[in-house]
């Protein structure tokens, strides 16, 4: 299964039956709680929020919403909110972890604490998934967020996680394009090296769910007629769903030229821990979080 909009992905979520749990950690913001509003209305979510509870109260009255009819947790301070979602986690009362007037520092800490139990032994890292008016298809990328220069072991974790995430949201056996500057191996490019080496690893059953191609560059990822016309043969040419970048930097900047030059439509979670973390920025639309949500709410499980 693919999808070409978040609508699609929207519409997919639904059919689940299912509304999702999600805890937001210092709910007591009100662009956040606007986007939070808009998904119970619709029925994608059922919050649980932490922050001291005056303060959500506080915000909730503004909006003119019903106190009662919303679950708070009152915690003293943002480590404490961000450690009891975790235990709300492990508890089986949280699908996925929303970010709201929280440092992203404090709220990562505060949920890997031991006692939470919300690391799986995996790395942790990011996926964005991107909309764009050129290509048939979502497409996803990583990691633009938290692994600066992650090594080959580091990019094998980032990899699964993101075809893991994938294959939850319905997306079987996607096409993983390990992204180069060129399709050969070259010994002075560390980053061909690493992707010759995923592949491998995929073809010998250490990567699973997907189909691995690297090196490999953009174009020939996301283009059929670059690929034809370079002669280039892959099922992933022109086909890809997942691009792994070799950096953050590259990640970080492709996905931005596609925000901001593509106009593409984005959303991005935190993965590879027991539930998607939503790390929205505050200056994040309260469309921008709702799409969020959506991505979070079809990658659980």
């Amino acid at each position: 299964m693919t999808y070409a909009t978040f609508e699609q992905l929207e519409s997919q979520v639904f059919k689940k039956a299912k509304k999702r749990r999600v805890a937001v950690v210092e709910a007591a913001d009100t662009h956040v709680l606007e986007a939070v509003r808009h998904a119970v209305e619709v029925g994608l979510v059922e919050p649980l929020l932490f922050g001291k509870r005056a303060e959500v109260e506080a915000k909730l009255a503004a909006m003119d919403l019903d106190i009662t009819a919303w679950e708070i947790v009152d915690s003293p301070e943002p480590g404490i909110s961000a450690l009891q979602a975790g235990i709300a986690v492990k508890e089986g009362r949280a699908d996925f972890i929303l970010k709201g007037l929280i440092a992203t520092g404090q709220l990562l800490k505060g949920l890997f604490k031991e006692e939470t139990g919300f690391r799986t032994g995996r790395l942790i890292s990011h996926m964005n998934i991107v909309q764009l008016r050129t290509y048939p298809k979502l497409l996803a990328l990583c990691d633009a967020a938290i692994n600066i220069a992650p090594t080959l072991e580091q990019k094998k974790d980032i990899l699964q996680n993101a075809v893991d995430a994938l294959t939850r949201m319905g997306i079987t056996q996607p096409k993983v394009a390990v992204l180069a500057s060129a399709e050969t191996v070259n010994e002075k490019m560390p980053e061909s090296v690493d992707a010759d080496a995923l592949k491998r690893m995929n073809e010998q059953g250490e990567i699973i769910g997907c189909v691995v191609e690297g090196p490999i560059s953009y174009d020939l990822a996301v283009c059929k007629e670059s690929a034809e016309t370079k002669g280039y043969e892959s099922p992933v040419a022109g086909d890809a769903d997942l691009l792994v970048c070799p950096n953050i930097v590259t990640a970080n900047v492709l996905i931005k030229c596609l925000r901001h030059s593509a106009e593409a439509l984005t959303a991005g979670i935190v993965i590879g821990g027991r539930v998607p973390v939503v790390l929205n920025s505050r200056a994040a639309s309260a469309e921008d979080k709702y799409r969020t949500m959506i991505l979070a709410a079809s990658a659980t499980e």
